[in-house]
């Protein structure tokens, strides 16, 4: 018997619209879920910020655009912050406009991380799902994350089993990675080209160790994403002999794993316990190697050996005696890696399985 479609409410970040970067990786996350779900047949309503743009091939997912002064970020609360939310602010907004269009929907799925989701869902009707994007940053979030597992257990998944660990669950974590398009990715064979290192530019990401690992060995970084930090990107710069890292800014996907791809291996070197590590999995779409830290999500996505090294956390000599032996790495493994787990289809089914296991508490929708 055919299971029917699925009507789902996707809720954006409260941090810029969908397509402007300023969502980092959420943004990367969403849109390959609507694409997933899109192909798999399924419903979809998209609640964003105005001036989102839609993936491609996603024609009929209803967007809808709310207005409002985006939420601050919870990547540089300190762990004693309190909840903010401004005047006329986004959060508020992307929630009214959810909680309306949910109430014909089989679920809403939040994107987002903030504290006003968690804690709507034991009190309004439409069913709520979260995907939950970071790990544990901040003790009013921690909290609120952990009720929702006391009181909703099934509400809950993480993208890799090193980002659920930050919580205090009642059972074992649901766990549905992460997805990309791998049509927009070319592998490339071989390359002797750069280093290169990629992701938003603030302290939590680690470049100055990058930076210098790359130094040590005489190479330059090719660095691709947003200056969030200006005074920091600077204080990087002059850490390492000039000409050293060669800023690329933030590109579209199809640049950028262009510029990714001619790259030796990637260096990723997180300060935190990052949920997952889109841009390691970018990179082996491409063929391309990843060194890394053994810190979070990206030490459950590179096998070390194989497609990649894992090295200790902050151990710049490590990623140094690692960059030596990158071409011992076969970039077609790589390729290899992301195809069979981290597809949109493939995340999109995961994710499937969570809301439909999770519906079965309430109602049988299959």
């Amino acid at each position: 018997m055919p299971v029917r479609s699925l009507q789902l409410v996707l809720v954006n970040t409260p941090i810029g619209a969908l397509g402007s970067g300023r969502g980092g990786g959420v943004e990367l996350t969403l849109a390959s879920l609507i694409q997933g779900l899109v192909r798999q047949n399924h419903h979809v309503t998209l609640v964003s910020a105005k001036g989102s743009t839609l993936p491609s091939g996603c024609s009929g997912v209803t967007l809808v655009e709310v207005e409002g002064v985006d939420q601050p970020s919870w990547q540089h609360a300190d762990a004693d912050a309190s909840v903010l939310i401004p005047r006329n602010g986004l959060l508020p907004a992307l929630w009214e406009a959810a909680l309306h269009h949910g109430t014909s929907a089989d679920a809403v799925i939040n994107c987002g991380y903030d504290w006003l989701p968690l804690w709507l869902t034991p009190w309004v009707q439409p069913r709520l799902f979260h995907l939950i994007s970071m790990g544990d940053v901040a003790h009013v979030m921690r909290e609120a994350i952990e009720a929702v597992a006391s009181s909703h257990p099934q509400s809950l998944a993480f993208h890799t089993h090193r980002q659920a660990a930050d919580f205090q669950l009642p059972g074992t974590a649901r766990v549905v990675g992460n997805g990309f398009d791998l049509s927009r990715y070319a592998l490339q064979s071989s390359s002797d080209g750069p280093l290169g290192w990629a992701g938003r530019i603030a302290p939590e990401k680690g470049l100055e160790d990058a930076a210098r690992a790359a130094a040590a060995l005489g190479e330059s970084l090719l660095v691709w994403g947003l200056r969030e930090d200006p005074a920091y990107a600077a204080a990087v710069e002059a850490m390492v002999p000039p000409g050293t890292i060669q800023w690329r800014g933030f590109l579209p996907t199809h640049t950028l794993q262009q510029q990714l791809g001619s790259c030796r291996a990637l260096i990723n070197t997180p300060k935190w316990n990052e949920a997952y590590g889109n841009v390691v999995v970018e990179a082996l779409a491409c063929g391309v190697p990843v060194v890394a830290y053994d810190r979070g999500g990206p030490g459950e996505l590179i096998i070390s050996g194989e497609t990649g090294w894992l090295v200790p956390p902050d151990d710049v000599q490590s990623l140094v005696t690692a960059l030596r032996h990158v071409n011992q790495i076969d970039r077609f493994k790589c390729r290899d890696w992301a195809e069979k787990n981290a597809t949109c289809e493939v995340f999109s089914a995961r994710v499937e399985r969570w809301i439909r296991d999770g519906l079965k508490a309430d109602v049988s929708i299959s």
